[in-house]
């Protein structure tokens, strides 16, 4: 009896006593197993959604909407197939430069006995193209559209991630000799360039050819910025240098220092340095040394309703020639100050002599009056009186309507 008793007592407490804990490998099978039964119903739901859709029936025709229901329809159609578009737009506009269109009419009147000018003119229609090449470059291409033709106005690679913080341009481009030779034209705050441009400069268009240019920037003492830019061109710019052969190439330097004065006033002072062949023959040569200077008051609280610029460049010419080197000189100094939000005022001096004949000196002084409709467009009036060599003067009123569509890149004050 007490043997059956403790046999009874044993298989209780083994039917009592709680399963053993399930193992790791026991986990992962139970695992797999649920696995591939969810693959199974996976494979099911697949087999009756193809099973229920019916064969593809032709397209009944449509019934006749109003056009204010197309209309209406329309924007929702468009929005929901965007999403299926991948982002095409978005990436198309990526690979696409910036375009932008400058137009720069002039209207003339007055009498000037040297140089002759059209009453009515689009001296030129600038179009510009600029975009990322690569993380390494960008490009930017500007065309000039006149009544004569087109021009390459410039045309530049500019390489942006060279070590030690150089900076490459390669192509056709303005020459960093001076501030307003750099300057487009419609980025002037006169309607024509300074007698300095047409005498000592290579003419109305300046100093422009192609070749490389390499720049670096550093930090001076006291917060000043510092650039020091060196250039070489084919030789061919203006009348000021001329290739007679391929070793007759042109090379420039530019040195500039920028500070500010206060924290609405910096001055930029730069230096530079000029030598080619000019147009008698490799064996002489024409040698340009400038001086530029530009002060700018612009308060932060009311920028855009008043300030301030100043600008003055000197220039001196020494060319070889025949029976006598001439060395010339001549500067002009501006002031512009904004009277209010849309309204500029300035004035202009000049004084040059001319280069192949330095005995011989212009002056003269413009009176310019700006109104700006918006960012995009600009009415300006300039006054201009000239006193040529010969003893004769001009008296011109010119009339410039400027205005821009698309997007233009910022060019540096």
């Amino acid at each position: 009896m007490i043997l059956l008793l403790c046999t009874a007592f044993a298989a209780a407490q083994t039917a009592a006593a709680p399963p053993p804990a399930p193992t790791a490998e026991d986990r992962i099978r139970e695992l797999e197993d649920r696995i591939i039964a969810l693959e199974g119903q996976v494979r099911m739901l697949q087999q009756q959604a193809t099973t229920s859709q019916p064969a593809a029936q032709p397209a009944a025709p449509a019934p006749a909407q109003p056009l204010e229901t197309v209309a209406a329809t329309q924007p929702s159609d468009a929005a929901a197939q965007q999403p299926q578009l991948g982002g095409a737009p978005s990436m198309a506009k990526a690979l696409n430069p910036d375009i932008a269109v400058i137009g720069n009419f002039v209207a003339t009147a007055g009498h000037n006995p040297i140089v002759e000018s059209p009453s009515l003119a689009v001296p030129e229609t600038e179009v510009s193209f600029q975009a990322v090449v690569d993380p390494y470059a960008r490009a930017d291409v500007y065309l000039s559209f006149g009544e004569e033709g087109v021009d390459l106005e410039e045309g530049y690679l500019t390489f942006t991630a060279l070590p030690r913080n150089f900076v490459a341009k390669v192509g056709k481009m303005r020459e960093y000799f001076g501030k307003v030779n750099t300057m487009h034209t419609h980025v002037l705050p006169w309607v024509d360039r300074p007698l300095i441009t047409e005498n000592l400069l290579g003419g109305e268009e300046g100093l422009s050819d192609a070749g490389f240019s390499i720049s670096r920037g550093f930090a001076g003492p006291k917060g000043i910025y510092l650039e020091a830019t060196g250039q070489m061109y084919r030789g061919d710019a203006g009348d000021v240098w001329s290739q007679s052969g391929k070793r007759d190439v042109s090379a420039l330097a530019h040195f500039r220092g920028y500070g500010d004065i206060t924290e609405s006033t910096n001055l930029d002072i730069g230096f530079s340095y000029g030598r080619g062949h000019n147009d008698l023959g490799s064996d002489f040569l024409t040698q340009l040394y400038g001086v530029d200077a530009t002060l700018r008051w612009k308060p932060l609280r009311r920028a855009i309703y008043h300030s301030f610029l100043a600008r003055s460049e000197f220039v001196w010419s020494d060319r070889q020639q025949f029976p006598a080197r001439q060395r010339a000189f001549g500067f002009f100094t501006s002031a512009d100050y904004q009277l209010a939000r849309r309204w500029w005022m300035g004035g202009r001096f000049d004084w040059s002599d001319r280069a192949r004949a330095a005995a011989l000196t212009d002056k003269g002084g413009s009176f310019v009056l700006t109104y700006w409709p918006s960012e995009f467009a600009q009415i300006r009036g300039q006054y201009r009186y000239t006193n040529y060599a010969e003893g004769r003067n001009a008296n011109e009123l010119l009339m410039q309507v400027l205005f821009a569509i698309g997007a233009h890149g910022a060019h540096p004050f």
